[in-house]
Formats: C-alpha cells, sequence, structure tokens
C-alpha cells in the first residue's frame, strides 16, 4: 500500500497519454461517424516528426530547452499534414459510402503509413532513441516523477483547458457541436461542414502529435509500429468515455491507464494470480476493463454524444 500513490500516480500519467490520443477518436467519429484506425500511425508520425526536426534541423548540442518547443512544432505539422490529407484523398471521396469501406481505408492506410515511414527511417526497424530532458527525477512526498513526465503533467491539462474553450466558446466549436449534432441541418445554417470535418481531424492530429512527443520523452523511445497497440488503447478509452464525448476520452484514458498500471501491479499479490500480473498481461487487462463496461454501460462512463442520422 506504500506504493498505491507512485501507482496512481503512473497510471495518471499513462492515462493522459492514452486521452491525448483518444480525442483524436472521439471527435472524428462525434462528426462524420467514422472509426479512424490510422489514428495511432498519426500519434507515431508525430514522434517521428519531432526527431526529424531534432536530427536534422536542429545544430548539434541544441539545449532542449530550445528543442523541445521546435521538435513540438515540427510533430503537430507532420501529423497534422498526414491527418488532413488522409481526410482529403481517402477519407472524403467514401463519405457516402457504406461504413465498411472507410474502415477498411483506415486500416490500409494504418499500414502504408506504417511502411512509409520505414521507408523514410530504415533504423526504425528498431527502436530509435529520442532526445531526452535533462535534469530530474523530482521528488513530492513519497512519489516520484520521472524527467520525461514532466512535459505530459504539463501539457496534458493545457491541451484540454484550451480544447474546451475552444469548443464551446468559438464559432468554430459551436459549427463543431452542430455538425455532429446533425450536419444536414448545420449546412443549411451556413455552416461549411467539409471545413468543420477538416478542422476535427487537424485538431485530432495535434493532441496525437503532442502524445507521441510524450511518448518518446517518457520511454526514450520510438519505433514505427508504436503507434498500432496504443491507438487501441486510445480508441478504448473513447469507448470507455462515452464515443464522441470529448472529456469522456480523456476520463476514459484516465481510468484505463490507472486500472492497467494497479492490475500489473497488484494483481500478482492475490493468491494463484500470480502468472497473471506481468506486464505482459497489462494490454490483456486493458481490454477485460473494455468488455466489462461495455457489458455493464454500454453508452461509456460520461455517455455518447452522436446523433441518430438514421
Amino acid at each position: 500500500m506504500n506504493e498505491l500513490p507512485q501507482q496512481l500516480v503512473n497510471g495518471l500519467l499513462l492515462g493522459s497519454m492514452y486521452g491525448l490520443v483518444a480525442i483524436g477518436y472521439t471527435m472524428v467519429y462525434g462528426i462524420v461517424q467514422l472509426i479512424n484506425f490510422a489514428h495511432g500511425e498519426i500519434f507515431m508520425t508525430g514522434a517521428f516528426g519531432a526527431l526529424t526536426v531534432y536530427m536534422y534541423i536542429l545544430p548539434d548540442g541544441t539545449s532542449m530547452a530550445i528543442a523541445l518547443p521546435l521538435m513540438l512544432v515540427g510533430a503537430v505539422m507532420v501529423s497534422v499534414t498526414v491527418a488532413v490529407g488522409a481526410e482529403r484523398f481517402a477519407y472524403r471521396p467514401l463519405r457516402n459510402a457504406p461504413r465498411l469501406a472507410p474502415l477498411i481505408t483506415a486500416i490500409g492506410l494504418s499500414l502504408a503509413l506504417q511502411q512509409a515511414v520505414w521507408a523514410w527511417y530504415p533504423e526504425a526497424k528498431s527502436a530509435r532513441v529520442f532526445p531526452q530532458i535533462d535534469g530530474g527525477p523530482f521528488e513530492v512526498g513519497n512519489v516520484t516523477i520521472q524527467t520525461g513526465d514532466v512535459f505530459l503533467l504539463i501539457a496534458a491539462p493545457i491541451s484540454m483547458a484550451i480544447l474546451g474553450y475552444f469548443v464551446m466558446k468559438t464559432r468554430t466549436g459551436r459549427g463543431m457541436q452542430a455538425t455532429a449534432q446533425d450536419p444536414d441541418t448545420a449546412k443549411l445554417m451556413g455552416v461549411n461542414t467539409d471545413r468543420i470535418i477538416v478542422i476535427a481531424f487537424a485538431l485530432g492530429a495535434t493532441f496525437a502529435a503532442i502524445g507521441g512527443v510524450a511518448y518518446g520523452l517518457k520511454y526514450g523511445q520510438i519505433s514505427f509500429t508504436m503507434g498500432f497497440l496504443l491507438g487501441l488503447k486510445a480508441f478504448t478509452a473513447a469507448v470507455l468515455g462515452g464515443i464522441g464525448n470529448i472529456y469522456g476520452a480523456m476520463i476514459g484514458g484516465i481510468v484505463l491507464g490507472i486500472a492497467e498500471t494497479l492490475a500489473t501491479a497488484y494483481i500478482a499479490d492475490i493468491p494463484g494470480m500470480g502468472q497473471f500480473g506481468s506486464n505482459a498481461w497489462a494490454d490483456v487487462w486493458a481490454f477485460v476493463l473494455l468488455i466489462l463496461v461495455l457489458l455493464l454501460r454500454p453508452q461509456g462512463l460520461l455517455g455518447e454524444r452522436v446523433a441518430d442520422r438514421a
């Protein structure tokens, strides 16, 4: 029990990263009802965009205080470019097609992005080292916070606050809400739904890029396959929180991260469950939680926010 505060903080940090990526899933699904399974790879391309800036644009020996903001800008630019390009050339032509068509396209795009990054970074077949922030770790009572987690600890709440203000207080944000509720009526009221959809993809990609940088700082390495499993977990977080619910995506991510961390830490202490408490089972317990939530509360923790367009 003395480790519980540390495990809760670890779960909070992990869940915040899941939540940042889950926002992209839930925003796109809430507006166009598309499960963008390539979103995990958009997260991955953001991380490699940041690494590209550090390796090929910045001079050697650049301080991380200067490099990190520029890496973040590079990550966002790459992720947003990929996401907007995917919407324009892969998803928009299929907008009125049966739902299976864009779903298969998303899976194909996911594989294509993996191979594109592998071709650009042949060394990415093995994990690439990600630049780290000097200093730390930091002790807060009985809790230790690693230096790489400080960025996530700051970026996640700031990102959510900015997104909440944007969606609730700006004209574009209200247009997003109207499009999510009824796109045909929104179009009749003068809302440019194509522009709104592009903005939704761009915003989701921005948060995914922030998550990609946070991943590299947290684990110290990135690879071209890193987006697949984390993307699945982020989608799980979106479903947990209530698909289409922006705040639910972050809450679902935090719940998932804490559950995964606590399960890994304490399942092994239960008599007869020692073999199920290893890190190899962490992913299993995440999806066990999803199954339980779907059985007990199918609409998610905060409820879905998706209009019935039948």
